[in-house]
């Protein structure tokens, strides 16, 4: 099994392809993820190709097939728009019988549906948000099973997509009226989950049969006047400006020993029961009583240079380029079945 020296086809989704640059050749103006994995794997040394993946999944399927790479890096995050057929892309990649890099059809199905994934986690007594589901169509009852304060959020978006600071409801009225919005804006079901204090954790996991636990990264809140955001909503995800004016950063976790033990333990179990492969994220609160709740799993996290799981990876001492080599070695065990 040869791990340097590869044909990597990238698979991305076809709007981050540049149309004057669809292999990713030059440097864009604003470097994105798949600038960032194209490039480094060809500084690696492998022989890198790019797929676009819009409406054409047959065209995409004729050309793998026909002329299969040695194996595919899978950051595509949709199809046709819809982030709840990124599973039928990996299927099919699992049907040609191409090594592919993380989460396959099965992970993805259990990660993407917010309310399966915290159902699945319950059952195996991993803590999560107690929680209701709202399915489009149906009249918003509130339960007096949850208390407020809720968070209200799309059940099928990630990326903090539909989170925003009025997400956070605590009135019945108030959970109707969002629960509203967001049947109106995505058109899918709404979950409405009990507000978690504390702190917010992220946790890089890499591997297959052996895990390894990244070190731990936290978004800090340090707006001490208590008007700015509590949780990391859409535009505090993605607005530099919004970050700055609401003193919102990201750093390494300060914890104790012990408590990083029981964390690593916890997204290990996570990570092997959401089925995820090679790389995944795992999102926390830690509540002021040291009770860890897990919100979410992020198959196939963002791992664009300098981003969580890259950082991570670095503060364990794994630069860029062997972050993602690593990752080419992990899926083409797992594929081959060697370790």
């Amino acid at each position: 099994m040869r791990t340097h020296a590869l044909h990597i086809t990238v698979l991305v989704d076809g709007a981050e392809i540049f149309p004057d640059d669809p292999q990713y050749e030059g440097e864009p103006t604003e470097p994105t993820t798949e600038y960032h994995v194209v490039q480094s794997l060809r500084h690696i040394g492998h022989t890198v190709t790019v797929l676009g993946v819009d409406m054409n999944i047959p065209e995409i399927v004729r050309t793998l097939a026909d002329d299969p790479p040695d194996m595919v890096f899978n950051l595509t995050e949709q199809y046709a728009g819809d982030r709840a057929f990124d599973k039928n892309i990996a299927a099919c990649l699992e049907l040609l019988e191409i090594p592919f890099t993380g989460a396959g059809a099965m992970g993805l199905l259990l990660c993407r549906d917010k309310r399966l994934c915290k159902q699945l986690l319950g059952l195996h007594k991993i803590r999560v948000p107690a929680f209701l589901s709202f399915p489009v169509g149906r009249r918003v009852r509130v339960s007096g099973k949850l208390h407020f304060p809720m968070v209200v959020k799309p059940a099928l978006e990630d990326g903090s997509e539909g989170i925003s600071n009025a997400s956070i409801v605590s009135t019945a009225a108030a959970l109707r009226e969002r629960v509203e919005f967001v049947h109106t804006r995505w058109n899918q079901p709404a979950i409405a989950e009990e507000y978690i204090p504390g702190r917010e954790l992220y946790v890089g996991v890499l591997g297959n049969r052996r895990l390894r636990v990244l070190p731990v990264r936290e978004c800090l809140f340090e707006d001490t006047e208590g008007e700015g955001p509590t949780m990391l909503t859409y535009r505090a995800k993605w607005n530099d400006d919004y970050r700055e004016k609401w003193k919102i950063n990201f750093g390494f976790a300060e914890l104790e020993p012990a408590l990083q033990a029981r964390i690593g333990k916890i997204c290990k179990k996570v990570y092997r029961v959401l089925h995820l492969q090679d790389y995944g994220r795992i999102d926390l609160r830690l509540r002021p009583d040291g009770r860890v709740v897990v919100l979410e799993a992020n198959p196939n996290p963002d791992i664009a240079y300098g981003e969580e799981v890259a950082e991570a990876a670095e503060k364990a001492g794994m630069d860029y380029e062997s972050l993602l080599q690593h990752i080419v070695r992990l899926a083409l065990r797992r594929f081959y079945k060697t370790g």
